[in-house]
């Protein structure tokens, strides 16, 4: 028996690995059981089972466990120099998946994924407004659709203004919204 753990040490792991067999082989033999054929090989299967069952387990949860990838999801700071003048074109924050409109009412920090079927909504600034590359809805520089399949104009995004001019815009804040702008979604700012 003896031999046998030092041939599998050997084959899985090399001298030292066998070695460490030899010892645990050397523990059981000193206890003074014999183990049969039989035994040896219900407990070899079913180790084996186990282990597969296990990594499978593992791969499983390892697989539809949420990755956090980037910035996206959390509070990201916008420099003050990085604000858009009033009716300018929006500042696009690639990281945080959002842009910054600034109108005559404050900021805006309109999420960039199209409500039809969630496409990047990129500025057309030949156009003055945002046109979904996908199916065609357009929306206003205040993100109000005009016109296409969307059924609700782009989500926004919570914005606090600091003391400095810089914003935190917090891209885990995304809130729906239906019908018209309404001066209230936007945020003073007076920099």
């Amino acid at each position: 028996m003896r031999n046998v753990f030092r041939f599998a040490g050997a084959a899985l792991g090399g001298l030292g690995f066998a070695r460490i067999m030899g010892t645990f082989s050397h523990l059981h033999a000193t206890t003074g059981a014999k183990v049969s054929r039989r035994n040896f090989t219900r407990n070899a299967v079913l180790g084996g089972i186990v282990l597969n069952l296990s990594l499978l387990g593992a791969g499983f949860v390892r697989f539809f466990w949420p990755n956090k990838t980037g910035a996206f999801g959390s509070a990201l700071t916008v420099p003050a120099t990085s604000v858009p003048p009033p009716g300018g074109a929006p500042f696009q924050f690639t990281v945080g998946k959002f842009y910054v409109v600034h109108n005559d009412d404050g900021l805006l920090a309109l999420y960039w994924k199209c409500p039809h079927l969630g496409c990047t909504v990129p500025w057309a600034p030949n156009f003055q407004e945002f046109r979904c590359p996908c199916h065609g809805s357009i929306y206003d520089l205040n993100g109000i659709n005009t016109g296409g399949p969307a059924p609700r104009p782009l989500d926004l995004m919570a914005i606090s203004v600091q003391g400095n001019g810089d914003i935190v815009v917090d891209t885990g804040a995304i809130e729906q919204r239906s019908g018209t702008y309404s001066p209230d979604q936007a945020t003073p700012y007076q920099f």
